[in-house]
This record gives C-alpha cells, structure tokens and sequence, in this order.
C-alpha cells in the first residue's frame, strides 16, 4: 500500500475541500492554534492561516516536515520566511484571490472622497435634504500614482481607466509606461491619488512619511489598501489634522484592530474600513479551494506550483 501525503488545515474550508481530495492525500483538520499544533510536525502538505500572525507563524515553525505551504493571505509578511527558506518550503499565496474586490474598494473610496459621501450618509441619518453636493471633484481628467503592479494594481488601473483617470505606475521592473521604484518621490507634487498596492517588505515600510506627505498636494488623497506598515501613521495623522494633504482612505492601519482612542476615528478627512476590502465579497473561499486543488494535482507531478512566493523578495 502506497504510504499517503499528510495535509494538515484549517476545519474552515473543509466542506469545499475534503470532498474533492485524492486518495493519495491523508487529510487532517484543526479547528484551534492548540490543534493545529500538534498536527503540524506531520505535515508534508500545510494552509494554516490564523487570524493572529503570531500563532500563524508558531504552527509553521513546528511543521518541521512541511514541504508545501500554502495560504489564502496576500501577504506573506509575519511568516518566517527564512526558516521555510532554509528547509526547502515550496510557499503558494492568495496573491490575486482578492484582487477584484480590493479593486473595487479603491474605486469606491476615491469616489466616496471626490463625492463627499461620507456626509450624504450623515444627512440622511439626520433626516436632513441637502441642496447641494458636499464633493464636487470629478474623477475625469484626474492623476492618480498607483505604486504597485500585481494582480491588485493591475484590476485598479484596469477600472480607473474608463473613469478618464490619468494613472501613473511604479513597480519594481520600469517600463515604457511605468516609473522606476527611485522616480516617483521627485513627481509626488503632479497627484491627485496616491494609492499603495505594494507588498508588505522591508523596503516598502514607511516608504510614505513627513517628507512624501509633505510634498503631495494639498489637496491629494492618500490611498492604503497594502498595510499598514508602508506608512509612517504618526505623520500621516499630523498631515490630515494639519490639512497638509486632502484626506487618506484607509483599508490597512497600524496596529489592527485600531484602538477605539486613535485620532483617526475622529478626524473627518480619513476614511477608516477595517481592513475589510478582502471581504467584500462571497468568493474568496471558492477560489481559494479551486486554485489548491489545482495546485494539489500539479504537486503530484512534479509541475510548478501557483503563485509561487519568491522568499527572499518577500512577495
């Protein structure tokens, strides 16, 4: 009898999963940081995600056998990249998984602030008929700098454009069409959106602080669906109370959940939405099954697995 692969994940996604296995994986299911560690050393095949990085993070340390580790996250950061690095893990992301949506999201805050939504909400609330628009920017005829050009910027860019929105890339590799990631802190000035799409590496942390702010329109809009890390908050939140820049839309914060006391709850130019763009939608488990098990089949040949984290980049 042909001894049997371990896989060993979470309980949450087994009803979309286990019926489809082949019968040459041998599955385990936890349903707690508890369960999940002690399953861990058995693994050969490993989806972990946790809510909480750190108990993450500990059940992949123990998986002393993992050879494939996959995850519905984006986001690789908080994983010990270099441990899974030094014993020859294959890592597979949930970059793309969430793309659409996210996208949507920044559409939707980039028309929330031209708009002034947030205070049609507020007028309804208080039964009040406004006579005229609290936002009176179009997007039409609007720069955007979009740094960032996976699978989430490239849908962003794609939606942008039919709004008539002028949108400048960055990314690591510069092209005919794109600014190198050293070009675009002389042009931050030329901006009406500055969205962050980048992923979460050391050298992307802070990559916005006093000294980008400070020279971004005052009248500009800053855009975080990344994380929180690319921005140095402290000075983001000086920047809005000063009126330095026109507002920041903010999916991702420094820590998460923000605390209830943080001033920027209570500063009427940032839009706060709880990291919830990935969650906007009815698919994300879906896909995340359909794309394992396909990845499940190309592992049993020997074929390359998708997407395929590069652990020294981080992304």
């Amino acid at each position: 009898m042909t001894e049997k692969t371990n896989l060993v994940m979470a309980g949450l996604v087994r009803p979309l999963i286990e019926p489809r296995l082949p019968d040459w994986v041998e599955p385990h299911w936890f349903m707690s940081k508890e369960e999940a560690l002690a399953l861990a050393p058995q693994a050969e095949i490993g989806w972990f995600d946790m809510y909480d990085k750190a108990d993450m993070a500990a059940v992949i340390t123990a998986a002393t056998n993992l050879k494939w580790l996959n995850s519905i996250y984006a986001g690789v950061d908080g994983m010990p990249l270099a441990e899974l690095k030094k014993r020859g893990t294959l890592v597979t992301n949930g970059a793309g998984i969430n793309a659409i949506t996210i996208a949507e999201y920044v559409v939707m805050g980039m028309l929330t602030v031209a708009k002034g939504y947030r205070e049609v909400v507020r007028a309804q609330e208080r039964h009040q008929w406004l006579v005229d628009s609290p936002g009176k920017v179009e997007l039409f005829g609007s720069k955007a700098l979009l740094l960032g050009y996976g699978a989430i910027g490239k849908l962003i860019e794609e939606r942008l454009k039919p709004f008539g929105v002028d949108v400048t890339i960055v990314r690591r590799t510069p092209g005919p069409t794109s600014l190198a990631p050293d070009a675009w802190r002389a042009r931050l000035n030329e901006f009406d959106w500055i969205i962050l799409a980048v992923p979460a590496t050391p050298e992307t942390e802070n990559i916005i602080g006093a000294d980008e702010l400070a020279t971004m329109k005052q009248s500009a809009t800053l855009i975080n669906i990344a994380r929180g890390s690319v921005v140095e908050q402290d000075a983001l939140v000086k920047a809005l109370q000063d009126k330095q820049i026109g507002a920041a839309f903010l999916d991702v914060t420094t820590p998460e959940p923000l605390p209830a006391d943080h001033p920027l709850w209570s500063l009427d130019n940032a839009h706060i939405t709880m990291h919830l763009s990935g969650r906007a939608q009815d698919k994300m488990f879906v896909r995340s099954a359909e794309r394992f098990l396909e990845n499940l089949e190309r592992y049993r040949k020997g074929e390359p697995l998708q997407p395929l984290v590069n652990l020294d980049l981080g992304y």
